[in-house]
Protein backbone atom coordinates (compact mmCIF):
# COMPACT_ATOMS: atom_id res chain seq x y z
CA UNK A 1 0.00 0.00 0.00
CA UNK A 2 2.73 2.63 0.86
CA UNK A 3 4.75 1.91 -2.70
CA UNK A 4 1.36 2.51 -4.32
CA UNK A 5 0.88 5.29 -2.42
CA UNK A 6 4.63 7.01 -3.43
CA UNK A 7 3.66 5.86 -7.00
CA UNK A 8 0.49 7.47 -7.39
CA UNK A 9 1.94 10.90 -5.85
CA UNK A 10 5.41 10.57 -7.96
CA UNK A 11 2.77 10.08 -10.87
CA UNK A 12 1.00 13.50 -9.88
CA UNK A 13 3.83 15.06 -9.32
CA UNK A 14 5.38 14.55 -12.66
CA UNK A 15 2.58 15.44 -14.86
CA UNK A 16 1.83 18.71 -12.71
CA UNK A 17 5.51 19.66 -13.31
CA UNK A 18 5.47 19.38 -16.79
CA UNK A 19 2.00 21.16 -17.18
CA UNK A 20 3.36 24.42 -14.86
CA UNK A 21 5.67 25.99 -17.83
CA UNK A 22 3.24 25.24 -20.34
CA UNK A 23 0.38 27.32 -18.03
CA UNK A 24 2.96 29.92 -17.12
CA UNK A 25 4.34 30.81 -20.42
CA UNK A 26 0.83 29.67 -22.75
CA UNK A 27 -1.41 32.36 -21.00
CA UNK A 28 0.29 35.23 -20.38
CA UNK A 29 1.15 34.38 -24.69
CA UNK A 30 -2.37 34.04 -25.46
CA UNK A 31 -3.32 37.42 -23.63
CA UNK A 32 -0.63 38.89 -25.64
CA UNK A 33 -2.00 37.36 -28.79
CA UNK A 34 -5.30 38.19 -28.48
CA UNK A 35 -4.49 41.98 -28.27
CA UNK A 36 -1.27 41.89 -31.19
CA UNK A 37 -1.95 38.79 -33.23
CA UNK A 38 -5.85 37.95 -33.44
CA UNK A 39 -4.59 35.50 -36.38
CA UNK A 40 -2.19 34.11 -33.98
CA UNK A 41 -4.59 33.69 -30.77
CA UNK A 42 -6.87 31.42 -32.76
CA UNK A 43 -4.26 28.58 -33.11
CA UNK A 44 -2.12 29.02 -29.60
CA UNK A 45 -4.70 26.80 -27.80
CA UNK A 46 -4.57 24.12 -30.35
CA UNK A 47 -0.96 23.38 -29.71
CA UNK A 48 -1.53 24.46 -26.07
CA UNK A 49 -3.77 21.86 -25.59
CA UNK A 50 -2.21 19.10 -27.61
CA UNK A 51 0.84 19.32 -25.36
CA UNK A 52 -1.19 18.90 -22.54
CA UNK A 53 -2.51 15.79 -23.79
CA UNK A 54 0.30 14.38 -24.47
CA UNK A 55 1.62 14.84 -20.96
CA UNK A 56 -1.48 13.48 -19.42
CA UNK A 57 -1.80 10.75 -21.85
CA UNK A 58 -4.33 10.93 -23.86
CA UNK A 59 -4.57 9.74 -27.34
CA UNK A 60 -7.05 11.50 -29.51
CA UNK A 61 -8.64 10.16 -32.80
CA UNK A 62 -10.35 12.29 -34.90
CA UNK A 63 -12.74 10.80 -37.27
CA UNK A 64 -14.65 13.33 -39.82
CA UNK A 65 -13.76 16.66 -40.36
CA UNK A 66 -15.26 20.24 -39.85
CA UNK A 67 -17.61 21.19 -41.99
CA UNK A 68 -15.76 24.02 -44.54
CA UNK A 69 -18.68 25.98 -45.00
CA UNK A 70 -19.54 28.59 -42.90
CA UNK A 71 -21.28 29.66 -40.62
CA UNK A 72 -21.05 26.44 -38.80
CA UNK A 73 -22.11 25.80 -35.04
CA UNK A 74 -20.37 22.38 -33.70
CA UNK A 75 -23.17 20.28 -31.74
CA UNK A 76 -21.72 18.15 -29.38
CA UNK A 77 -22.12 15.62 -26.25
CA UNK A 78 -20.49 16.34 -22.65
CA UNK A 79 -18.90 14.06 -20.25
CA UNK A 80 -16.11 16.12 -18.91
CA UNK A 81 -13.84 19.09 -18.77
CA UNK A 82 -10.91 17.25 -20.92
CA UNK A 83 -13.79 17.55 -23.67
CA UNK A 84 -12.45 21.32 -24.09
CA UNK A 85 -8.87 20.02 -24.51
CA UNK A 86 -9.86 17.03 -26.43
CA UNK A 87 -11.98 18.97 -29.37
CA UNK A 88 -9.29 22.17 -28.81
CA UNK A 89 -6.67 20.44 -29.96
CA UNK A 90 -7.73 19.10 -32.94
CA UNK A 91 -9.16 23.02 -34.71
CA UNK A 92 -9.62 26.24 -33.39
CA UNK A 93 -12.89 26.88 -32.26
CA UNK A 94 -14.46 28.52 -29.09
CA UNK A 95 -16.75 27.40 -26.64
CA UNK A 96 -20.44 28.77 -25.60
CA UNK A 97 -20.54 27.85 -21.67
CA UNK A 98 -22.40 28.18 -19.10
CA UNK A 99 -22.01 31.82 -16.90
CA UNK A 100 -20.39 29.78 -13.81
CA UNK A 101 -17.47 29.02 -15.65
CA UNK A 102 -16.22 32.00 -16.64
CA UNK A 103 -15.70 32.22 -12.36
CA UNK A 104 -13.88 28.98 -12.04
CA UNK A 105 -10.00 29.48 -11.18
CA UNK A 106 -8.08 28.66 -14.20
CA UNK A 107 -10.75 27.31 -16.17
CA UNK A 108 -12.27 30.58 -16.46
CA UNK A 109 -9.42 32.10 -17.16
CA UNK A 110 -8.58 29.47 -20.19
CA UNK A 111 -12.18 29.82 -21.61
CA UNK A 112 -12.21 33.45 -21.60
CA UNK A 113 -8.53 33.42 -23.48
CA UNK A 114 -10.32 31.26 -25.70
CA UNK A 115 -12.50 33.77 -26.19
CA UNK A 116 -16.24 31.43 -25.20
CA UNK A 117 -19.22 33.10 -25.05
CA UNK A 118 -21.26 32.64 -21.58
CA UNK A 119 -24.73 31.98 -21.33
CA UNK A 120 -27.16 32.30 -17.97
CA UNK A 121 -29.21 29.10 -18.82
CA UNK A 122 -31.49 29.98 -16.13
CA UNK A 123 -32.39 33.37 -17.77
CA UNK A 124 -34.61 32.02 -20.79
CA UNK A 125 -35.98 35.41 -21.84
CA UNK A 126 -32.10 36.07 -22.82
CA UNK A 127 -32.18 33.48 -25.21
CA UNK A 128 -32.63 35.74 -28.48
CA UNK A 129 -30.28 37.66 -27.53
CA UNK A 130 -27.74 35.58 -26.37
CA UNK A 131 -28.52 33.74 -29.97
CA UNK A 132 -28.07 37.19 -32.19
CA UNK A 133 -24.46 37.29 -30.27
CA UNK A 134 -23.61 33.57 -31.34
CA UNK A 135 -24.76 34.21 -34.80
CA UNK A 136 -22.35 37.19 -35.14
CA UNK A 137 -19.75 35.38 -34.27
CA UNK A 138 -20.61 33.04 -36.53
CA UNK A 139 -20.99 35.22 -38.99
CA UNK A 140 -17.89 36.74 -38.28
CA UNK A 141 -15.89 32.75 -39.33
CA UNK A 142 -15.43 31.97 -36.20
CA UNK A 143 -16.50 27.94 -35.31
CA UNK A 144 -18.21 27.52 -32.39
CA UNK A 145 -18.70 24.28 -30.02
CA UNK A 146 -22.15 23.64 -28.09
CA UNK A 147 -22.71 21.20 -25.38
CA UNK A 148 -26.23 20.80 -26.14
CA UNK A 149 -27.00 18.35 -23.10
CA UNK A 150 -26.28 21.39 -21.04
CA UNK A 151 -24.48 19.80 -18.53
CA UNK A 152 -22.06 16.97 -18.77
CA UNK A 153 -23.15 13.32 -18.59
CA UNK A 154 -21.71 10.35 -16.60
CA UNK A 155 -20.35 9.02 -19.89
CA UNK A 156 -22.19 5.70 -20.27
CA UNK A 157 -25.54 8.03 -21.88
CA UNK A 158 -26.20 10.91 -23.95
CA UNK A 159 -28.34 13.02 -22.45
CA UNK A 160 -31.38 14.49 -23.92
CA UNK A 161 -30.64 18.12 -26.11
CA UNK A 162 -31.66 21.88 -25.63
CA UNK A 163 -33.05 22.98 -28.48
CA UNK A 164 -33.07 27.10 -27.34
CA UNK A 165 -29.39 27.60 -28.10
CA UNK A 166 -29.34 25.76 -31.43
CA UNK A 167 -31.54 28.55 -32.49
CA UNK A 168 -28.65 30.59 -33.39
CA UNK A 169 -27.60 28.89 -36.64
CA UNK A 170 -31.06 30.39 -37.80
CA UNK A 171 -30.76 33.62 -36.60
CA UNK A 172 -27.04 33.28 -38.77
CA UNK A 173 -28.70 32.48 -42.00
CA UNK A 174 -29.18 36.69 -41.99
CA UNK A 175 -31.49 37.25 -44.85
CA UNK A 176 -33.80 34.96 -47.07
CA UNK A 177 -32.24 32.20 -48.95
CA UNK A 178 -29.03 32.09 -47.38
CA UNK A 179 -27.62 29.26 -44.86
CA UNK A 180 -25.67 27.96 -42.17
CA UNK A 181 -24.59 24.73 -40.82
CA UNK A 182 -25.22 22.61 -37.67
CA UNK A 183 -22.49 19.77 -37.20
CA UNK A 184 -22.35 16.82 -34.82
CA UNK A 185 -20.05 16.28 -32.55
CA UNK A 186 -19.71 13.02 -30.74
CA UNK A 187 -16.73 12.35 -27.98
CA UNK A 188 -16.01 8.85 -26.75
CA UNK A 189 -13.21 7.41 -24.06
CA UNK A 190 -13.43 3.70 -25.44
CA UNK A 191 -10.38 2.81 -23.86
CA UNK A 192 -8.52 3.12 -20.55
CA UNK A 193 -4.88 1.73 -20.46
CA UNK A 194 -5.88 -0.23 -23.77
CA UNK A 195 -8.52 -1.71 -22.01
CA UNK A 196 -12.48 -1.32 -22.62
CA UNK A 197 -13.70 1.72 -20.44
CA UNK A 198 -16.50 -0.10 -17.99
CA UNK A 199 -19.17 1.63 -16.06
CA UNK A 200 -16.91 1.70 -13.14
CA UNK A 201 -14.18 3.53 -14.34
CA UNK A 202 -16.00 6.24 -16.31
CA UNK A 203 -16.08 8.55 -12.96
CA UNK A 204 -12.51 8.19 -13.78
CA UNK A 205 -13.12 10.53 -16.97
CA UNK A 206 -16.33 12.13 -16.81
CA UNK A 207 -17.13 15.06 -14.22
CA UNK A 208 -20.80 15.33 -13.20
CA UNK A 209 -23.09 15.94 -10.28
CA UNK A 210 -21.61 16.91 -7.09
CA UNK A 211 -18.05 14.94 -7.65
CA UNK A 212 -15.23 17.67 -6.00
CA UNK A 213 -12.81 18.58 -8.91
CA UNK A 214 -9.77 18.40 -7.28
CA UNK A 215 -10.12 14.62 -6.13
CA UNK A 216 -11.28 13.77 -9.46
CA UNK A 217 -8.08 15.62 -11.09
CA UNK A 218 -5.85 13.34 -8.57
CA UNK A 219 -7.37 10.30 -10.03
CA UNK A 220 -7.38 11.48 -13.14
CA UNK A 221 -3.34 12.43 -13.17
CA UNK A 222 -2.92 8.71 -11.97
CA UNK A 223 -4.22 6.92 -15.01
CA UNK A 224 -2.70 5.16 -17.56
CA UNK A 225 -3.29 6.15 -20.98
CA UNK A 226 -6.79 7.11 -22.11
CA UNK A 227 -8.22 7.04 -25.90
CA UNK A 228 -10.43 9.32 -26.91
CA UNK A 229 -12.73 9.59 -30.42
CA UNK A 230 -13.62 12.24 -31.98
CA UNK A 231 -16.51 11.51 -34.23
CA UNK A 232 -17.54 15.26 -36.84
CA UNK A 233 -20.89 13.64 -38.43
CA UNK A 234 -21.92 15.09 -41.37
CA UNK A 235 -23.47 18.52 -41.22
CA UNK A 236 -26.92 19.53 -41.51
CA UNK A 237 -28.47 22.62 -43.61
CA UNK A 238 -30.29 25.24 -41.75
CA UNK A 239 -32.47 27.83 -43.12
CA UNK A 240 -34.68 30.23 -42.04
CA UNK A 241 -37.40 27.75 -42.84
CA UNK A 242 -35.17 24.89 -40.36
CA UNK A 243 -37.91 23.00 -37.94
CA UNK A 244 -35.28 23.76 -35.11
CA UNK A 245 -36.96 20.96 -32.61
CA UNK A 246 -37.34 18.44 -35.24
CA UNK A 247 -33.12 18.89 -36.16
CA UNK A 248 -32.18 18.95 -32.67
CA UNK A 249 -33.83 15.60 -32.28
CA UNK A 250 -32.44 14.50 -34.92
CA UNK A 251 -28.82 15.35 -34.46
CA UNK A 252 -29.07 13.49 -30.80
CA UNK A 253 -30.38 10.62 -32.26
CA UNK A 254 -27.40 10.51 -34.63
CA UNK A 255 -24.88 11.43 -31.49
CA UNK A 256 -26.22 8.72 -29.14
CA UNK A 257 -25.61 6.35 -31.94
CA UNK A 258 -22.37 7.16 -32.74
CA UNK A 259 -21.66 7.07 -29.10
CA UNK A 260 -23.27 3.68 -28.83
CA UNK A 261 -21.07 2.11 -31.42
CA UNK A 262 -18.09 3.87 -29.93
CA UNK A 263 -18.08 2.64 -26.43
CA UNK A 264 -19.43 -0.98 -27.89
CA UNK A 265 -16.59 -0.90 -30.64
CA UNK A 266 -19.20 -1.76 -33.21
CA UNK A 267 -18.21 -1.42 -36.87
CA UNK A 268 -20.46 0.73 -38.99
CA UNK A 269 -20.47 3.50 -41.64
CA UNK A 270 -17.64 6.15 -40.67
CA UNK A 271 -17.47 9.75 -42.32
CA UNK A 272 -14.36 9.97 -44.16
CA UNK A 273 -11.02 11.60 -43.64
CA UNK A 274 -10.15 9.71 -40.26
CA UNK A 275 -6.61 10.91 -38.74
CA UNK A 276 -4.76 10.40 -35.23
CA UNK A 277 -3.22 12.98 -33.09
CA UNK A 278 -0.78 11.44 -30.24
Amino acid sequence: MIAQGLSRKISIATKIAALVPAFLIGLPAQWLALKLAPPLSRWMPVYFHRYVLFVMGVKVTRVGALEPGRPVLIVSNHLSWLDILVISSLLPVSFIAKSEVGEWPLFGTLARLQRSIFVERQRRGKTGEVNKKIASRLNEGDALVLFAEGTTSDGTRVLPFRSALIGAAQAATGVSGTTSYLQPLNIAYPRIGGLPTGRVNHPHLGWYGDMDLLPHLSDFLTLPNVDCQVAFLPAHVVTSQTDRKALTRQIETEIRASHAATLTGRSGPQPENTAKLA
